[in-house]
């Protein structure tokens, strides 16, 4: 099927042939002949890259009417980057249609400019929850007439802790509308949400479900723990003309990580929640123009990053949700090209590889860390070829000849070329001479270090990790994650390498495993901590029913009931990375820290 057998008007055809549209990928096939001329709702399962914008953004515009001047579609999305990137796209697809307008709000910006454009008019609004909510609440959008209602990666927003503001935002939205819903995943929220508020919908999928895209190769790198940052030099370093996003855990691990990066002399830079937005924006813009080659990040600041040209994914850390695994490795080999997704890990994450191995039904191919030799050969030749590659310029270069080769008079062939090698690449064959090799020779299989079942004890060798079961009286309502709850872990550990095992998120409370060794020190650090108003109270469960209500879980609370000797026994602190960095939430959390520039 091409484009014009579509049925889409002709403007709208000489605009996305303008931007290179030639023929539909499936789901823009299957999804723009359902809108065009049926009224079902939709439920649309597609992984990241496969022109899900289109897919709803040229038969809503194709079927908008002009004469009517009210909002006639609400697209929800998770991060202010997504909301930003459809609001281009969807003003590029309608661009030689006059007086389409399409109207972006979110968080984290100025909500009266908001509102000006809401009350100038428009036929689309895109946004995110948060602010959606807002504007709803405030009498400034009005969604009663929509008749499109797009919740685009509608998984991630219920991950991101939206469910609430979703079921707020839908309950006011009239009957007689279309619903379309696009997700990566089909998690029991996303069921519940078709049964709920979708009639009669069709379901498509494209690919099967939760798999890795067929051209993007997988590929690990067995290291000690403490040698993980040397290893991702050593990626950078045997892949020079990599374009890549290194994924990081947490904020912490994102700056730490990527100043380490830019002061070794690599061109980076990082993407995460205590970024303000003009900061995130100026680091995106760079890295879209290809002005950065490495971006390192966490997974919620890199939502909405739109790069079709990524040649690798690097897992600096592996996440806590395997699906995520998914999305990840979906940012390279999109638009036809292919791309490798490549996973650092310890012999401790074995066991979680073999899970993601099955999840995303792909062979992880182990591959041995380049030791100094390899890595110079491979920068050697790569300068070689741009050096036979480089545009010369005769008129520049012809008039300064006489003078260049009176200077290298008496010199072989052989020696001005090992001057010019040498002059590029001393430095780079010192630092990598009797380099060590980083690689863990793991005896017997793969997975004979691996968590058990339940995730409470690992085993090494014989020895054995205990771990205790911790309760924390925040979950899915304060919008803490697991991510989140690493990050706070992290910042207020005496140590950076607590051991966590199995963390589990409830709407209001959570439970999580730790490295018995750290169980008091942290109890007694995390107490009484204070983050957005909300008092942290943690402790050791003594019940093993993990998900009882929280007046019923029986826990001892350790250390200094007192908060340590603060004022009212409470610290009050400004937001930590705990708690989920939802995109309409943004806005600026501190200058930047300086960075060393080479």
């Amino acid at each position: 099927m091409t484009f014009e057998e579509t049925g889409l008007k002709p403007e709208i055809l000489k605009a996305i042939a303008e931007m290179g549209f030639e023929n539909p990928t499936p789901i823009q096939e299957q999804t723009i002949s359902h809108l065009i001329s049926s009224t079902n709702d939709l439920v649309a399962l597609a992984q990241t890259g496969t022109g899900k914008t289109a897919a709803f953004g040229l038969p809503v515009i194709n079927n908008t009417s002009m004469q009517i001047k009210e909002v006639q579609t609400l697209i929800l999305c998770p991060t202010r980057e997504l909301c930003l990137q459809i609001t281009r796209d969807m003003d590029k697809y309608s661009k030689y249609i006059p007086g389409f307008k399409t109207i972006p709000v979110y968080g984290g910006a100025d909500i009266t400019k908001q509102i000006r454009e809401l009350r100038a008019g428009g036929q689309v609004v895109v946004g995110t929850p948060g602010r959606v909510h807002d504007l709803i609440r405030r009498k400034m959008l009005n969604i009663s007439a929509i008749r499109w209602l797009i919740l685009d990666e509608a998984d991630e927003m219920l991950t991101m802790g939206f469910k609430e503001e979703l079921d707020a935002i839908l309950s006011t939205t009239p009957k007689e509308k279309q619903t379309l819903l696009f997700s990566a995943t089909m998690p029991t929220e996303i069921a519940s949400m078709k049964s709920n508020y979708l009639k009669d919908a069709i379901e498509i999928s494209v690919g099967k479900r939760n798999a890795g895209a067929e051209n993007v190769e997988h590929h690990y790198y067995m290291v000690q723990a403490k040698d993980k940052y040397e290893t991702l030099k050593r990626i950078a370093d045997n892949y020079p003309d990599c374009y890549a996003i290194v994924f990081c855990r947490t904020r912490m691990e994102t700056r730490d990580v990527a100043e380490q990066f830019m002061a070794d002399g690599y061109n980076a830079d990082a993407l995460h929640g205590d970024l303000s937005q003009a900061q995130r924006d100026q680091v995106m813009a760079r890295f879209r123009g290809k002005q950065l080659q490495m971006l390192v990040a966490t997974d919620v600041a890199a939502r909405g990053l739109d790069v079709t040209e990524l040649t690798h994914v690097i897992n600096y850390s592996l996440p806590d949700d395997h699906e995520v695994y998914i999305h990840r490795s979906g940012r390279t080999g999109r638009a036809g090209k292919s791309g490798i997704s490549v996973s650092i890990i310890n012999l401790k994450e074995t066991g979680r590889l073999k899970q993601i191995e099955k999840i995303a039904r792909k062979k992880f191919e182990r591959k041995m860390v380049p030791g100094g030799d390899e890595i110079c050969e491979k920068q050697l030749f790569h300068l070689i070829d741009r050096v036979q590659n480089v545009e010369i310029n005769e008129t520049q270069i012809g008039k300064y000849l006489p003078q260049i080769l009176e200077k290298f008079e008496g010199m072989s062939h052989d020696d001005i070329v090992k001057h010019f090698v040498s002059l590029e690449f001393n430095q780079l064959l010192d630092y990598y001479k009797n380099s060590r090799d980083l690689n863990v020779r793991a005896e017997g299989p793969r997975d004979s270090f691996q968590r058990n079942d339940r995730g409470s004890d690992r085993d090494r060798g014989g020895d054995r990790m205990s771990f205790s079961k911790l309760f924390i009286n925040a979950g899915k309502k304060q919008n803490l994650n697991a991510s989140g709850l690493i990050g706070l872990i992290n910042q207020y550990s005496s140590r950076r390498n607590v051991e966590i095992g199995k963390i589990d998120i409830q709407r209001k409370f959570s439970f999580f495993e730790v490295d018995s060794n750290f169980e008091k020190d942290l109890v007694k650090a995390l107490n009484n901590v204070v983050i957005e108003g909300h008092v942290i109270n943690i402790g050791k469960v003594e019940s093993t029913a993990e998900t009882q209500p929280r007046e019923r879980t029986s826990f001892r609370r350790e250390g200094n009931s007192g908060g340590g000797g603060y004022a009212g026994g409470r610290r009050e602190v400004r937001r930590e990375p705990a708690f989920s960095d939802r995109g309409d939430r943004g806005g600026d959390r501190g200058d930047r820290p300086r960075r060393k520039r080479n």
